[in-house]
């Protein structure tokens, strides 16, 4: 099935119910239904298709979160056309570097990637047509409000083919150069029907949709997307008043958003002593959770509600995902304690199995007993195939049994007794030393709960020795030697204090200890922590 008939669906059941809250001004809101929303889609489908946008053709599109990113995308899906979503925050370079790579044929978007496209117009040769979002087109070019057809009526999805991929997704880039990620319609409904099953999402709920593209989920779901006053690109830099804003005057029912956006907000809304009484999901994803964020939003949301983590990729989401009840229930005991990081149980309907580390491809799928630590391989109904116009790195991270399809995640992790899944880092940043792998999630778990610092990252330096590095509190005072080798005591002392039996890695303790006033992070989440850049600081650093 097309994935754009859950689109028309939602029109038929909620017709005018609110699809979608967003900003209007400084202060207002615009509310548009899902009678409308499809309405939008279909005129929209009827003009691309008149403008010569044809069934497989990919569309670039770099369109701000709201009504014009969800109706765009969800007129391609009807007509068959391809979009291609790349995050803008990973760079001009990078930006290029896909679109040259995927070749799309259009690109829709804001003036800035229109003066983008003609800036690289030889390396962006394939683009053919270029459709600007704004009531304001740059010279020679139309609006989507210049191609809409409203007067046309319904738009009849096209019937989607197995063989030809609905959307390219590009990875965020934080672990290596970006790469497109080909879905298909099939995988769109197994997410769709996944994410109900697993947080209970029901008609008439309103999300608080902090991460733009969870948002297209919403309309599929027949639930209200609230868009808060929110810069996609710097979520680490939100406005926790806003955030509250719109989830407390909307009655958010449920959130997603970046462990960066929910460290903004927990402490301000502990400090201000306000409480969201209707929030009874809220789902934190992007990089690991500490278990005292989780624990603090327990207190802030409705009673019996709960804060749930999901784990996962954009090859392959959600893979497992674990609550807060469980957490308190002794898990969190485990992460302090230097087990690494649970992210829970494994989705209905995949298959997680822990495979030998390797830099090579596999051929095939040998699991390890629990307790063992190796790579996580996924396979299942939301488990992509391919990347797009990228054999080798196709071949690097898919492993074919027969008709299926596992995924390798590039996170090292076990199973424990219970069948909980955990991860203890990326295979990219384990650090090999005489007496073994060491991994540095287990180990950072620990020291982040010392008081003096922000989060830390166990990271090798020049001469392939583990080094960890710390990030103060902002404001904090740079440390002299003297005090940066007693804080590395303490946090030895630590260690030793909060050690939970039973871990399947060593807490080896580094000898060396050095500062990053501000730790660099991907663009997308803003949370998860680029170690690489932290290793040349810290060769740079090396005695």
């Amino acid at each position: 099935m097309n994935v754009a008939a859950h689109l028309s669906t939602s029109a038929q059941a909620r017709g005018d119910h609110a699809a979608i809250i967003e900003p209007s001004g400084t202060r207002s809101w615009r509310v548009t239904s899902f009678r409308e929303l499809d309405q939008r889609c279909d005129a929209l489908a009827h003009g691309l298709i008149e403008r010569g946008i044809a069934p497989g053709d990919r569309v670039a599109l770099f369109v701000r979160p709201g009504l014009d990113l969800i109706a765009i995308t969800f007129a391609l899906f009807k007509t068959g056309a391809i979009p291609i979503l790349i995050d803008p925050g990973m760079g001009r370079a990078n930006v290029v570097s896909c679109l040259e790579r995927t070749r799309p044929r259009v690109l829709i978007g804001v003036w800035q990637s229109q003066v983008l496209l003609r800036l690289y117009a030889r390396r962006l040769s394939s683009i053919a047509i270029g459709i600007q979002v704004g009531s304001l087109a740059l010279p020679g070019l139309e609006t989507l409000n210049h191609i809409a057809r409203p007067s046309r009526g319904a738009f009849r999805p096209c019937a989607p083919l197995d063989s030809r991929p609905a959307a390219i997704l590009f990875t965020s880039g934080s672990t290596g150069p970006p790469k497109g990620v080909e879905y298909t319609h099939a995988l769109f409904n197994a997410q769709i029907a996944l994410l109900r099953e697993l947080y209970a999402f029901a008609p008439g709920e309103r999300d608080l949709a902090c991460f733009p593209l969870f948002a297209l989920f919403d309309a599929a779901l027949q639930t209200t997307a609230v868009i808060p006053r929110l810069d996609p690109m710097r979520p680490a830099e939100c406005d926790p008043s806003a955030i509250a804003d719109a989830l407390l005057a909307h009655g958010c029912t449920y959130g997603f958003g970046s462990p960066a956006i929910w460290k903004r907000v927990v402490p301000w809304a502990l400090a201000n002593g306000t409480r969201f009484p209707t929030l009874t999901r809220a789902l934190i994803a992007g990089a690991p959770v500490s278990p005292s964020l989780i624990a603090d939003l327990a207190t802030l949301i409705a009673p019996g509600g709960d804060a749930h983590t999901p784990y996962g990729a954009t090859e392959c989401l959600p893979v497992s995902s674990i609550c807060g009840a469980e957490f308190a229930g002794g898990v969190r005991a485990l992460v302090e304690g230097g087990h690494g990081s649970c992210v829970g149980r494994p989705a209905p309907g995949l298959n997680v199995a822990i495979v030998p580390v390797s830099d090579a491809p596999l051929e095939h799928v040998a699991p390890l007993a629990p307790g063992t630590i190796g790579e996580i391989c996924v396979r299942g109904p939301v488990v992509t195939r391919a990347y797009a116009d990228d054999a080798a790195a196709t071949r690097r991270a898919k492993i074919i049994d027969g008709d299926t399809c596992w995924h390798r995640m590039g996170d090292a992790g076990y199973f424990d007794g219970s069948g909980r899944l955990w991860t203890v880092g990326r295979l990219a940043h384990r650090i090999e030393t005489r007496g073994g792998s060491v991994w540095p999630v287990p180990l950072e778990n620990v020291c982040d709960l010392h008081p003096a610092v922000a989060r830390t990252a166990l990271v090798a330096d020049g001469t392939r020795e583990p080094c960890l590095v710390v990030e103060p509190h902002a404001r904090s005072p740079r440390r002299s030697s003297p005090a940066r080798a007693a804080l590395l005591s303490e946090m030895r002392a630590l260690v030793a204090a909060k050690r939970m039996p039973g871990a399947p890695a060593e807490l080896d303790f580094p000898s060396r200890l050095i500062e990053c006033r501000a730790f660099p992070v991907d663009v997308r989440h803003n949370a998860k922590i680029r170690r690489e850049e932290l290793a040349l600081l810290a060769a740079e650093d090396a005695p």
